[in-house]
């Protein structure tokens, strides 16, 4: 099982851009049932955060209504999660909150990975880039 960040289903929502063929193409392999993949709480509260700052919010809804028909079923962000987060931020002082907490989730959860165009990834050994 695979985490899929925001930043995935934002750039297949979004406007031309050299990474929106990458997710599209991963996203129809999900929805083909190629490949197993989830999204947590977090993800879906970064896609409402993010549109809501940018005003764009029906733009936002529709990508946040692609998630859940894309992943039903949503990791919670519990107490364990949120202090093996902690504990990753502790150990790298240019993690920043989100990554550590999707990183927590991937680590918790003993998943293969995240699916993500964000490169700060690479430096946690536990949450490997997969996917893309």
């Amino acid at each position: 099982m695979i985490l899929v960040d925001s930043n995935v289903l934002m750039y297949a929502g979004g406007a031309e851009h050299p990474n929106k063929a990458l997710a599209l193409a991963f996203l129809r392999r999900v929805a083909a049932g190629e490949l197993e993949a989830t999204v947590d709480a977090e993800v879906l509260q970064e896609i409402i955060h993010r549109y809501r700052a940018l005003n764009r919010w029906p733009e936002g809804r529709a990508v946040y209504d692609l998630a859940r028909g894309l992943f039903p079923e949503v990791l919670a962000v519990t107490g364990q999660v949120m202090d093996e987060a902690k504990r990753l931020a502790d150990g790298d002082v240019a993690l920043s909150a989100r990554d550590a907490v999707h990183a927590a989730v991937v680590v918790t959860y003993k998943l293969a990975g995240i699916c993500t165009f964000d490169r700060d990834f690479d430096r946690i050994p536990q949450c490997p880039r997969v996917g893309l």
